[in-house]
């Protein structure tokens, strides 16, 4: 027999690439998030960027860094998302 925990599964959570702008708080860095998207009246590519606030629990990131992040519980106000690897280290 399943249990009720076994039996529910985890949807599929968001992941996401992108650089380190901003690593001046504890545990905590700030990733910006760049995608491309067709503008809806003149089709052409328009870049769009959007920052998030990102849990590094090991304070391993620096700025410049990839970085690939995940999307999570809620950790405080503002961080949804945690560093789930780094790519590339900044030269």
């Amino acid at each position: 027999m399943q249990t009720a925990v076994e039996s529910s599964t985890r949807g599929q959570r968001k992941v996401r690439l992108g650089t380190v702008i901003s690593d001046k708080g504890e545990k905590t860095v700030i990733v910006q998030v760049g995608t491309s998207k067709a503008h809806r009246l003149y089709k052409k590519t328009v870049q769009q960027r959007t920052k998030f606030k990102v849990h590094d629990e090991k304070n391993e990131c620096g700025v410049g860094d990839l970085v690939r992040i995940t999307e999570t519980r809620p950790i405080s106000k503002e961080k949804r998302w945690r560093v789930l690897e780094i790519v590339e280290k900044a030269k």
